[in-house]
């Protein structure tokens, strides 16, 4: 058996958070070994994999997401994702979408634009279930964020009424909200 799966799962152990220079590294390490993995090793590395790379796309250190945005450049690597796209896909979908429409490097957003334009060559169904199960992940967030502001309205206008209707001044409670 190959070292492979285990010489990735250690790098993934031990990925650098705080230092982009070292997560560019690492990147280049992940595609040399990539370079020449078995596809019955990749399967195993997949998942745990592609959450980093996903991580990495979305990092806002241009550098990192450039370099992982690389790996749709190499075409083993494309055949591989090919292979796998019913597990890749969905991994990295959400960040894609969401540095495509934030991202503030635009050579960053015109990677992203290539990689989704790839993603939907490769398995148009899938592209399209994922867009509108992301769509419509962000229309539920959108609405709990606006119950979640109308309701502290509500409590705001209570303790408003409750303060008046006590006979403390508006003005002491406005007073203690901007000294917090």
């Amino acid at each position: 058996t190959t070292l492979t799966e285990q010489v990735i799962k250690g790098l993934l152990k031990f990925w650098p958070k705080t230092c982009s220079q070292k997560e560019v590294m690492f990147l280049g390490e992940i595609e040399e070994i990539l370079d020449v993995i078995e596809p019955a090793q990749f399967v195993k590395i997949q998942e745990p994999l592609f959450k980093q790379i996903a991580k990495c796309v979305s990092s806002p250190h241009f550098q990192v997401a450039e370099r992982a945005l690389y790996f749709w450049n190499n075409e083993y690597i494309m055949s591989l994702i090919e292979e796998n796209n019913q597990v890749i896909m969905p991994i990295m979908f959400p960040a894609l979408y969401r540095i495509s429409k934030e991202h503030w490097n635009q050579t960053i957003v015109a990677l992203v634009y290539n990689v989704l334009k790839t993603f939907m060559e490769m398995n148009s169904r899938l592209f399209d279930d994922l867009t509108a199960s992301y769509k419509a992940d962000r229309q539920k967030e959108k609405k709990r964020e606006r119950e979640r502001d109308d309701l502290w309205r509500k409590m705001q206008d209570l303790s408003l009424k409750n303060a008046a209707k006590e006979g403390i001044s508006l003005d002491m409670i406005q007073m203690n909200n901007v000294a917090e």
